[in-house]
């Protein structure tokens, strides 16, 4: 059986009405149906209803087929148009939204903004974040060089200097960040240098601290120390780190003994300036 005849041949008909998505009302009424054992039921929903005539144009549709309405209408405005005319053809409404508003309204001493769509303005902040996470995982240590040029930001430093846990702190914040490492005498990648250049960061540590910090790593991986915590191999390779910064008129952030969300604001005060939001 294809959609159409699905369609003809359902008992009960219910429609959807919202002037956003509709899915908070077709989620609501799923829930309500799913304690009935009713089967053919045709459930249809029609978002972006802001007009009058649209309303007019639905009902009529739904009393061709002896339907019911289920909506979540945050205009005043709508929800009186749609009583009036489902009141005219004899179709039960459920309005879910409505009674909500008015008792918080009352509750709250303030007034509705009736403004369609604020929560899935909030869902696509969380899945911009979602995407500068996935951009930041795959452009972490110097992955994928050839997209870089598409991060907000962009970190720079010898190893250990906290470049990943800042990156997904601030991916977490809706920013989408790449990393790349510096190695003593090794040259740059040179897609770095086509990136917006007040994007990019370079970070740096007092030597005594990250000498401190790459014991640790070494003694958790079980391996021999190498020059990798020798305080003179890492004193040059800071040193190596902060002619390049200064060569390239990069800004400079120190990360000793600093949390994650200090030095992500002073990241950010730097690339983006006050504008901090996604």
């Amino acid at each position: 059986m294809d959609m159409l005849e699905e369609v003809k041949d359902a008992e009960y008909h219910i429609y959807v009405i919202s002037d956003a998505t509709g899915e908070t009302g077709e989620t609501v009424a799923l829930a309500a149906l799913s304690q009935f054992k009713k089967k053919n039921i045709i459930i249809s929903r029609i978002g972006n209803v802001r007009t009058d005539e649209h309303i007019r144009s639905i009902v009529r549709e739904v009393a061709e087929v002896h339907g019911l309405i289920v909506h979540t209408l945050v205009s005043d405005r709508l929800r009186r148009v749609l009583r009036e005319e489902a009141h005219m053809y004899e179709i039960l409404t459920i309005d879910i939204i409505g009674p909500m508003l008015e008792t918080f309204s009352a509750y709250l001493g303030k007034s509705p903004q009736s403004k369609p769509g604020l929560l899935h303005k909030i869902d696509d902040l969380y899945f911009k974040r979602i995407e500068a996470i996935d951009f930041t995982v795959k452009h972490d240590d110097g992955q994928n060089l050839r997209t870089m040029p598409e991060a907000d930001i962009v970190l720079l430093g010898v190893s250990r200097t906290t470049k990943t846990p800042l990156s997904i702190y601030l991916a977490k914040e809706g920013w989408r960040v790449a990393n790349i490492p510096i190695v003593l005498d090794i040259t740059l990648p040179q897609e770095l240098f086509f990136v917006d250049q007040r994007k990019i960061v370079g970070l740096v540590i007092d030597p005594e601290k990250l000498t401190s910090i790459r014991k640790a790593r070494l003694r958790h991986l079980k391996q021999e120390l190498s020059s990798y915590a020798d305080i003179d191999y890492i004193a040059q390779e800071l040193d190596y780190s902060k002619n390049i910064y200064r060569k390239n008129r990069w800004s400079i952030v120190n990360v000793t003994n600093r949390a994650v969300e200090e030095v992500a604001g002073d990241i950010l005060s730097l690339t983006v300036g006050k504008d901090r939001r996604v």
